[in-house]
């Protein structure tokens, strides 16, 4: 078999990388783009929030519709009585 040989490739220096648009970008359209952000985080996160709350309303409202059908209470009930006499 051929040996496999550890050719390693240079890394190139800090000062040869490409300037990436960060660098390109003045630091109060870095800081307008962060606040734009920022502001669709937090929406995304109320959105989340009221969907959550608005799910826990309807199971709310489920169960107590469900509390209130006796047949739902008899066939979900515990049949054994002994233990509560």
């Amino acid at each position: 078999m051929a040996k496999k040989r550890n050719s390693s490739i240079p890394a190139p220096a800090a000062q040869d990388k490409p300037a990436t648009l960060k660098d390109l970008l003045s630091q109060d359209v870095l800081n307008k783009l962060k606040a734009q952000a920022n502001e669709a985080q937090a929406e995304q996160d109320k959105r989340k929030e009221d969907e959550r709350q608005r799910a826990l309303e309807a199971k709310k409202a489920e169960q107590k519709k469900l509390d209130n059908n006796f047949e739902h209470l008899l066939n979900n009930s515990d049949l054994d009585w002994h233990k509560y006499k």
